[in-house]
C-alpha cells in the first residue's frame, strides 16, 4: 500500500506529460518517448491496485488522491502551478478522495488518451507535406502578434511640413494596409479550414497558421470530447479560435481604416506642399513685359481678328463642346472632393472603437455615399485616375464597416435574445413548487442565454452589459441544477 501511495503523490507531474506540443516536428519523437514512460508507469500503478484488490479488507476503501486543497484547481504539485478549469477533469473530479476503482477507471482514460497522442504523431511523422508545414509555421509570428505589430507600427506622426518625409510615410502606410490585407487572407483560410475540415489533421494546420512562431499543445479532451489546446500558458477549446474569427476581422477592419485615414491626412498635407512650392516658382520667375506696337503690327492684328471673324460661324460648336468639358472636370473635381470628406467623416466616426451599432451605420453610409461619387467620375477628366485608385480603397473600407455592422448587430441581438431567455426562465419557476420537466426547462433557458453572452466578442459596444449579466446567469443556472439534483 505505501508504494502505491507513493506512486499516486507522482501522478500530478505524470499525467502532465500526456500532452503533445505541434511546433517542431524534429521533437516529436522526444515527446512519444515520454508518453510511452508515462503510460508505463500508469500500467504499474493498475498492477499494485490488482494486488490490493487481492486483499478483502482493502475493497472499497479509500486512499488520498493527487495533492489539493479543496478544489479541482490546485491538482498540480506547487512548482508547476494551479490547474487550469479548461482541463480540470484531466485529473479528476473535485472529492478529496478517490476509491481504487475510480481511480483504475481513470488511469485507463488516461492510458487511452497517450495512445491517440501517439496516433496523431505518427501521422505527422508519416506526412512529409504536413510536417513541413509546420515547421514553417513556427517561423512566423503568430496572428494575433501580427495584428498587434501592425497596430503598433501605425501609430505614426505625420511630418506636415517636409514632403520627401511625408512621401515616405504613404509609402509606409501602404505597405501596412498591403499585410492588413493578406492577413485577412490568412484569418479566413484559417476559420474555414478549422471550420469545415474533417480531417484531425487538416484542422491542427489550421490552428498551427493561428498561434505561429507561438506553437501550440493538445492537452485533453474534455467530457463534451472538444479537444482542448494551449499556447503560451492560456487554454482554450478548439472552437473559441473560431469565436475570436469576429474578433479578429474587427480589429484588422478597423486598422484598414486608421490606415486610410493617415494616408488621406498625409496626401492631403503633401498635396497643400506642393501647392504652395508652385505658388513661389511663378511669383520667383513672373517678369512683366510691356509690348512695343508699330503700324505694321497693329495692321497685321487687325487682319488676323478679321480672319476670326469668318471662322467663328464654324467654330461655335467647339466652343460649346470646351464648355461642356469644363463642366464635366469641375463636377468631377466637387465629386471627388466631397468624396474624401465623406471619406474623412467615416473614418472620424469609428475611431477608438468599440461603437454602437447606428455609429457603425452612419460610417457604412458614408463610405457608400463615398464610393458612389467616385463611380461617377468620367474617365475623360483629369481626376479620373486619382478617383480609380481612392475608390479601391474605399471599397476595402466599406466591406470592412459592412462586417463591423453585421458584428455588432449580431452581438446586439445576442443580448436581447439571452434577456428574453432570462425572463422567460424567471418566469417559468415563479411560484414552485414545480414538476421536474419544469425546472429542466427553465434551466435550459438559462444554458441558451449563457451560450449567447458567451458568443459575443469583446470588442463590440454592448459587451461589458453581457459581461456584467453573465455571473448572474450562471448563478441561476447552478442554482436550478442543484434543485434538479436533488
Amino acid at each position: 500500500m505505501a508504494n502505491l501511495e507513493i506512486l499516486v503523490s507522482e501522478l500530478p507531474t505524470l499525467i502532465q506529460s500526456l500532452k503533445l506540443t505541434i511546433g517542431d516536428s524534429n521533437q516529436i519523437m522526444e515527446q512519444i518517448i515520454l508518453i510511452n514512460n508515462a503510460q508505463e508507469q500508469l500500467r504499474n500503478i493498475k498492477k499494485l491496485i490488482a494486488q490490493e484488490f487481492k486483499f478483502e479488507n482493502i475493497k472499497g476503501s479509500a486512499i488520498a488522491t493527487l495533492p489539493r486543497i479543496g478544489t479541482v484547481a490546485t491538482l498540480f504539485i506547487p512548482s508547476v502551478g494551479l490547474v487550469d478549469p479548461a482541463i480540470a477533469e484531466k485529473f479528476g473530479n473535485s472529492k478529496t478522495k478517490i476509491s481504487l476503482t475510480e481511480l483504475q477507471s481513470k488511469i485507463d482514460i488516461w492510458i487511452e488518451w497517450g495512445y491517440f497522442l501517439q496516433a496523431i504523431a505518427a501521422d505527422i511523422l508519416s506526412d512529409l507535406q504536413l510536417a513541413n508545414q509546420l515547421n514553417s509555421d513556427i517561423n512566423h509570428l503568430s496572428l494575433r502578434a501580427q495584428s498587434q505589430g501592425i497596430a503598433e507600427n501605425l501609430k505614426i506622426n505625420l511630418d506636415f511640413g517636409n514632403s520627401n518625409i511625408l512621401q515616405r510615410q504613404i509609402q509606409t502606410i501602404s505597405n501596412f494596409q498591403n499585410e492588413l490585407l493578406q492577413l485577412r487572407k490568412k484569418l479566413n483560410y484559417i476559420f474555414n479550414t478549422i471550420k469545415n475540415s474533417h480531417s484531425l489533421l487538416n484542422i491542427l494546420l489550421g490552428v498551427s497558421a493561428f498561434y505561429g512562431k507561438s506553437g501550440f499543445t493538445l492537452e485533453w479532451l474534455d467530457d463534451d470530447h472538444e479537444l482542448i489546446i494551449s499556447s503560451e500558458g492560456k487554454f482554450q477549446e478548439l472552437t473559441d479560435i473560431l469565436n475570436d474569427y469576429d474578433f479578429f476581422q474587427g480589429q484588422i477592419a478597423t486598422l484598414i481604416i486608421q490606415g486610410d485615414t493617415l494616408r488621406e491626412q498625409a496626401e492631403q498635407a503633401l498635396k497643400k506642399i506642393e501647392q504652395e512650392s508652385s505658388k513661389e516658382a511663378i511669383i520667383s520667375q513672373h517678369v512683366v513685359i510691356v509690348p512695343k506696337f508699330s503700324t505694321q503690327t497693329i495692321v497685321r492684328s487687325a487682319l488676323i481678328i478679321a480672319s476670326s471673324l469668318l471662322i467663328v460661324g464654324f467654330g461655335g460648336w467647339k466652343i460649346k463642346e470646351q464648355n461642356l468639358s469644363l463642366t464635366q472636370e469641375a463636377s468631377a473635381i466637387a465629386n471627388f472632393k466631397s468624396a474624401q470628406k465623406l471619406g474623412m467623416e467615416a473614418a472620424s466616426l469609428v475611431q477608438k472603437p468599440p461603437h454602437p451599432l447606428k455609429a457603425w451605420q452612419q460610417a457604412q453610409n458614408k463610405w457608400h455615399q463615398a464610393i458612389d461619387l467616385l463611380d461617377s467620375i468620367p474617365n475623360e477628366t483629369s481626376i479620373y485616375d486619382r478617383a480609380k485608385e481612392k475608390l479601391a480603397y474605399y471599397q476595402i473600407n466599406y466591406k470592412s464597416i459592412s462586417q463591423r455592422v453585421l458584428i455588432e448587430k449580431k452581438a446586439l441581438t445576442n443580448l436581447e435574445l439571452a434577456q428574453n431567455l432570462a425572463m422567460e426562465a424567471n418566469l417559468f419557476v415563479q411560484n414552485p413548487p414545480h414538476p421536474l420537466l419544469v425546472w429542466q426547462q427553465a434551466q435550459d433557458k438559462w444554458q441558451q442565454a449563457i451560450n449567447l453572452l458567451e458568443a459575443i466578442p469583446e470588442n463590440t459596444s454592448v459587451s461589458p452589459q453581457a459581461k456584467e449579466i453573465l455571473p448572474i446567469y450562471k448563478t441561476n443556472y447552478a442554482a436550478i441544477r442543484q434543485i434538479i439534483q436533488n
